[in-house]
This record gives structure tokens, sequence and C-alpha cells, in this order.
């Protein structure tokens, strides 16, 4: 069976050797508050700490634009409605459309802090191993279930993805070609509950081969995981930095 890539996991970085459960930490610690940020300049701080993050793990640049690139489509919509809808100061007009100020603000917010927030998990997240992560997050006290959720959804989702390309082969291979009609919107509602069907009776047999292979609900990994001081100096570089970035923030908000 083949398994999912971890184009980044495999390193001799600094991040790559830290462990496992500070970069889970740090992850929390950086993503979290970078969410809530509601000034540009900090997000920016944010986005270049995403940047330097990514250079120390010494990630191949090529591969974590592809995946800004994916993220930045996305956003690229936000673009076409937020200006426009946000209530607010206008600065100028396109067609019968009023672009506001405060609208081009949270837009450039959300760009700003989206991106931080990918780099960051790139970098941080990205770099542990897949058997890593389970124990890594048991030994955190993560719910059982939560982690059980996450490794296995990162674990299978590409079985489900080969299921789909499967079915879209079949549905090719018998003539069908998707258009506008009621006969598209059918075909597309079979194949999204077939694929529905094919998880499930995938994950009842995934349960059964491992509650008979004696499963009890924890992951057990040959890995140790192990502190060390270097390990520490990151996870306080990591809450100075987010203290930091925050703290200018109250500071503005009470005496300015």
């Amino acid at each position: 069976m083949p398994t999912l890539g971890e184009p980044f996991a495999h390193g001799e970085s600094l991040i790559h050797g830290i462990d496992p459960r500070i970069r889970l930490i740090c992850a929390t610690l950086l993503t979290v508050p970078t969410a809530l940020l509601l000034r540009i300049d900090q997000s920016i701080a944010m986005l270049i700490l995403g940047v330097v993050l990514i250079g120390t793990a010494q990630l191949s640049p090529a591969r974590v634009l592809s995946r800004l690139a994916i993220v930045n489509t996305f956003i690229a919509f936000l673009w076409l409605f937020i200006p426009f809808s946000t209530p607010g100061s206008p600065i100028g007009t396109i067609g019968p459309l009023t672009v506001t100020h405060e609208g081009l603000v949270l837009s450039t917010l959300v760009t700003l802090k989206s991106n931080a927030i990918i780099l960051t998990l790139i970098a941080l997240l990205g770099t542990i191993k897949v058997q890593d992560l389970g124990p890594a997050m048991q030994s955190l006290k993560v719910p059982d279930k939560l982690c059980h959720l996450l490794v296995f959804t990162y674990r299978y989702i590409f079985v489900i993805h080969q299921e789909y390309q499967t079915m879209r082969q079949a549905m090719s291979a018998r003539g069908f070609c998707p258009t506008t009609n009621t006969h598209t919107y059918r075909t597309y509602a079979w194949l999204v509950g077939m694929l529905l069907v094919k998880s499930w009776d995938r994950a009842e047999r995934v349960h059964g081969a491992m509650m008979c292979r004696g499963f009890k609900g924890k992951f057990y990994s040959l890995a140790s995981f192990t502190t060390s001081v270097t390990d520490y100096c990151f996870l306080m570089g990591c809450m100075v930095m987010i203290i930091a970035v925050h703290t200018n923030d109250i500071f503005k908000r009470v005496f300015v």
C-alpha cells in the first residue's frame, strides 16, 4: 500500500533536531495568537518569522511555494469580495462597486496571517514524521480520540484520493463527459456518496484489523523523545517572539 509523502520530514536542520513535542507546543503558541492579530505590522512580523523558520528548516523553496500557491488561490477569491463588501471609508470605485479602506486592510490582514500560519506549520509540523506525531501528541496529554483522528486522517487521506481517481477513470471509461446539466450533477452526487461509503467501509476494516492486532487506544513508537537545552532555548525564543508582538499591541492600545 502506498504511503502519503513526507517531503519535509527528512532533514538534518536545527528544526528537524528539535523534540517533536516542543515543535507541537511552539506551533500552537505561534499560530493561535497570529490568527488573533489585528494590525498589519504585527502580521508582517509573524510572516517574517515564518520565513525565518522555513529557512532554518532548510526546506525546498519550490515545494513551500507550491503549498502557498494552493492557499493563496483561495485567498484570491476573498480579494474579489471583501474590499467591496466591508463597510468603511470609500477610497475608489470599480464600476458600480466601491472599494473601502477597511476592506483593503482586512484583506491584507487575512493574506498576511494566512501565509504566516501556513509557513509556521510547514516548518514546525511538516518536519515531524507521521509515526512520531501520534506519540508526541499523546505525551502532551492531547485527547486520544483527537490523536487518532489527526493521525489516521493524515495516514489514509491518500486512500480516499486513490478511490476517487479509480471511480473517475471508471466514469470516463463509460463515456461520462461532464457538462452543466442534471445528469452531471446527479453523477457527481453519486460519486461523492460512493466515496463516503467506501471510506466508511475502509475505516471499519482498518479498525477491525487493528483490534485483531491488540490495539488498545495508544500509539507505540520505537522513537524516544528527549528534551535538550537547545529545545528549551527554541521554545523560549518562540515565546519571547509572540509575547513581544502582542505586548507591543497592548502597549499601543493602552498608552497611544
